[in-house]
């Protein structure tokens, strides 16, 4: 099963403990950590990459990091890759290449779908992984939002193929392997990884 952690500074009470649980993620190999943090500016945004990047780097395992904002401050920061929103405009994919690809290394592109249609644009356009979302029931502070569940699941990671689908959305270590069993490569979270839980998927 393959992890993939979003960040949220704003579930820990310090940048210091932003950067620990990265560096605990980073040790125990999850596969991808996206740096998702709205609200930023360019440079606190480039600041804080900069500090993800050298944390993960420090534990020498294959995790790699990638940015959801511009192509310019992931490249700068030295991120793995960039995470495209669903909807995201045409060309957008070949732009991040054309913008991060280096003689050493091809950047790492995911990118956010909610229908079978987007995600079979991200494979056709070039895209590394997908995440499929959302995949249980949500309790946001506004309402729910329910799920698609796991036949939704099971048929785009067929439509898909092969490109591999990351399962998020109301994702915890009671149900993972539900959407594993639905075809998922793995599964992609924010709270499930803030907490102890998701030790138990290693």
């Amino acid at each position: 099963m393959r992890l993939y952690a979003i960040t949220d500074r704003k579930l820990f009470s310090s940048r210091e403990a932003l950067l620990q649980c990265v560096a605990l993620w980073a040790e125990h190999a999850v596969d991808y950590v996206q740096i998702r943090e709205k609200g930023l500016g360019a440079d606190e945004m480039a600041a804080l990459a900069t500090e993800i990047v050298q944390t993960v780097r420090k534990a020498g395992t294959h995790t790699r990091v990638l940015l959801n904002g511009p192509a310019e401050i992931a490249a700068a920061t030295g991120c793995d890759g960039i995470h495209l929103p669903s909807g995201m405009p045409d060309g957008a994919i070949a732009e991040v290449c054309s913008r991060m690809q280096t003689d050493l290394r091809e950047p790492v592109i995911s990118v956010s779908c909610h229908a079978i249609g987007e995600l079979q644009r991200a494979r056709d356009e070039g895209a590394s992984l997908a995440l499929f979302a959302p995949i249980f029931e949500k309790r946001l502070p506004e309402g729910k939002i329910s799920g698609q569940g796991l036949q939704a699941l099971a048929a785009a990671c067929t439509a898909a193929a092969p490109l591999p689908v990351f399962a998020l959305g109301g994702v915890d270590e009671h149900n993972a392997q539900a959407c594993i069993d639905a075809g998922a490569v793995g599964i992609a979270a924010i709270r499930l990884f803030t907490a102890d839980g998701w030790r138990h998927l290693l």
